[in-house]
Parts: C-alpha cells; structure tokens; sequence
C-alpha cells in the first residue's frame, strides 16, 4: 500500500492512501506538537503501513492523543494497536462515544469532552464539538483547532478519486456528486438531514475555518464557512427531494 504525506497546515499532515478498487482515499491527519495528536486510526488491516508513513514525521510511539469522529473501521479500527504502539497514548471522545463504544472497544480509559471543551497539546488548542448524526452516528464528534483555525471534518465533503493532497478551489461540487451517487447504492442515507442538522452546519460555518480536513479527498484551504454553508444548502436540497 502507497501512504503519502503530506503538510496542510501548519504541523497538521495529511497522511492518505489511496484504495483505487474503491476509487476512495482514506485519510489521516497527524498534528505535530508538544503532545502529539492523532486523529482517525485508520483500519486494523492497514496499521503497519499507515505507522510506517506516520514514522516519516514523528516517532509514533510520541503519540500523546487519537481522536476519530465515529465508530467505524476506517476511523478507528486500528485504535487499539496505535494504544499498544504508544504508551502514553490516551483516546479523546465525546460522552456518547466513550460510555456507549469506548469504554467495552478500547484497551485504555479515554478522555471524555464534553461539548465545546478545549483539549490543549502545545502550541494547539483542539475545540470537540458534538454532531450526533452528522456526518453519521450517533456518537459523531468534531474538532476543530482553534490556533490555525483547521477543521477536522470526517466525512463532510466526502468525494471520490485520488485528487490532490490540498485544493484551494470548490470541494462542494464533488461532494454533491457524490452524494448523489451514493444516493443510489448501499450507501443511501448515510447523512440524515434531521431537525438539528441545519442548526449544528450553521455552528461550524460560524467557525470560519481556514483548513478543512477531509477523510475522503482533498483536503481544502480557503474560505471554509462558505464551503461548511453551501454543503449545507446541497445536504438540504438534496433531502428535501428525497422526501418527495
């Protein structure tokens, strides 16, 4: 497997491989500070070369934090081996994702946030922000670094391809065609548009971020509030004509 590397913001890598039977890139973002911070574990099956391209930045057994946004295999399958890999490594999670998965799933005890609780690493502040539901899960979490103004977004602007690590230019058009593609195949309705959706995408666009870090696809450098609002009018539109 080709993991490759690569800096999006400042200290925050972009490390991604590309699975082309999928047509899909799996993305993991390693923010390098005072303690070190991980966030999505990526597969099980893909932890000796995903750690072996972390490797390229730090020494991962540094790892001081891993945070994913929801309990799935590519978030954080490979959660407990990277436990295992760093010893003073500690999972950080909101309460629904730490009473609920976390605290059967895992091998140590995570750190649980609550909403708008700041975790601190060094130079970096990292902000959870509770989504249930958005992208998906009950559980869903987001964060968002307050000092370079990066949001860790899951599988919000989910697109397809292996495009390049950093755009500057529209990720919501790919997004939308890939929600429509999706719309008609297994993975219909993965992102409900629920009562709360509306008010939890206006929250982040609030944020203004500067950095969107994807799961899937590029990653985005700009203007990440109108990105964050004009996803939100496609997610709405796009219900509303389901709901027809």
């Amino acid at each position: 497997m080709d993991f490759s590397v690569n800096e999006i913001a400042a200290d925050v890598f972009r490390i991604s491989y590309y699975a082309p039977e999928l047509d899909f890139t799996f993305n993991q973002y390693l923010v390098r500070d005072e303690e070190p911070l991980l966030y999505h574990t990526g597969f099980r099956k893909m932890f000796g070369e995903a750690s072996s391209a972390l490797r390229r930045i730090i020494d991962p057994a540094k790892i001081r934090w891993l945070g994913y946004s929801h309990f799935e295999p590519d978030e954080c399958g490979a959660l407990n081996q990277w436990l295992d890999m760093a010893p003073a490594a500690t999972v950080v999670c909101g309460p629904v994702g730490g009473g609920v998965v976390l605290d059967d799933y895992a091998d140590r005890t995570a750190r649980i946030l609550r909403d708008d609780e700041v975790l601190t690493t060094g130079r970096k502040r990292f902000l959870l922000l509770s989504t249930p539901h958005l992208p998906h899960g009950w559980d869903a979490t987001l964060l968002f670094e307050e000092t370079e103004a990066t949001l860790f977004c899951s599988d919000l602007f989910l697109h397809a391809g292996n495009p390049p690590a950093l755009v500057e230019n529209d990720i919501v058009g790919p997004a939308r065609d890939q929600l429509l593609r999706s719309a008609a195949g297994p993975f219909a309705h993965a992102t409900p548009w629920t009562t709360r959706t509306a008010d939890m995408m206006k929250g982040l666009t609030r944020l203004n971020p500067r950095t969107l870090a994807l799961m899937h696809g590029s990653a985005f450098r700009g203007d990440g509030g109108k990105m964050l609002g004009d996803l939100a009018n496609v997610m709405q539109e796009l219900a509303v004509k389901d709901a027809l």
